[in-house]
């Protein structure tokens, strides 16, 4: 048997220090586009992905911050310095 973290990561891989939450490095991808106020089908198209799967991506992200929704998620994203306060949609 594996020995398994609290929330769920590698014991062995060190999480990102400014990443509290156990992001993954896509989820990370995906919550800096929707900072920046990118709907599910521009995240699909940025990152070669179908908008069920950004969607996806989004739910998780919303589910470990634990947050009701997207502008809640850029906030917290913000505030510990996942993504630069000044994105912008482009």
């Amino acid at each position: 048997r594996l020995p398994v973290s609290p929330n769920g990561s590698d014991p062995g891989v060190p999480e990102p220090a400014g990443n509290p939450f156990g992001l993954t490095d896509r989820e990370v991808e995906v919550l800096r586009l929707v900072a920046a106020g990118c709907t599910n089908r521009e995240i699909g198209e940025r990152l070669f992905m179908s908008p069920k799967t950004a969607s996806v991506h989004v739910s998780a992200i919303l589910g470990k911050l634990d947050v009701p929704g997207r502008l809640d998620a850029a906030l917290i994203a913000q505030q510990v310095g996942l993504v630069d306060a000044t994105a912008a949609r482009g």
